[in-house]
C-alpha cells in the first residue's frame, strides 16, 4: 500500500475514504429505519449533522496523511492534504451557505 508515490494516489485516496466514512455513518446511524436518499435530505435540513459527519471524514484523511508522512511518501500526502483541504472547504461553504 506504501510503495507507490504519486499525486493522483493521495486524491482518490484523500477523495474515496471520506465516501467510505460516510457510508459508515450512514449504516450506523441511520440504515435500519431510513434510506440513504431520507439520510441526504436530513443533511440538507440539519446543518448540525453537516459537522457531524465531516468531524470523521476529516480525522479519517488526517490519519492516512499521517501515515503516508511517515512513510515518506509525500507526493501522496500531499494529494490527501489537498483533497481534505477541498473537503473541508465544501463542508464549510455546505453548512454556512446553503
Amino acid at each position: 500500500m506504501f510503495k507507490k508515490d504519486s499525486l493522483k494516489l493521495g486524491l482518490i485516496l484523500g477523495l474515496v475514504i471520506p465516501l467510505l466514512s460516510v457510508g459508515i455513518y450512514y449504516l450506523i446511524k441511520f440504515y435500519p429505519l431510513f434510506s440513504f436518499g431520507d439520510m441526504l435530505e436530513a443533511l440538507r435540513t440539519n446543518k448540525r449533522l453537516v459537522t457531524a459527519i465531516s468531524i470523521p471524514c476529516l480525522f479519517l484523511n488526517i490519519l492516512l496523511f499521517t501515515l503516508y508522512i511517515n512513510y515518506r511518501k509525500d507526493r501522496t500526502a500531499k494529494g490527501i492534504f489537498v483533497s481534505t483541504l477541498l473537503y473541508a472547504i465544501t463542508a464549510l461553504l455546505f453548512k454556512f451557505l446553503a
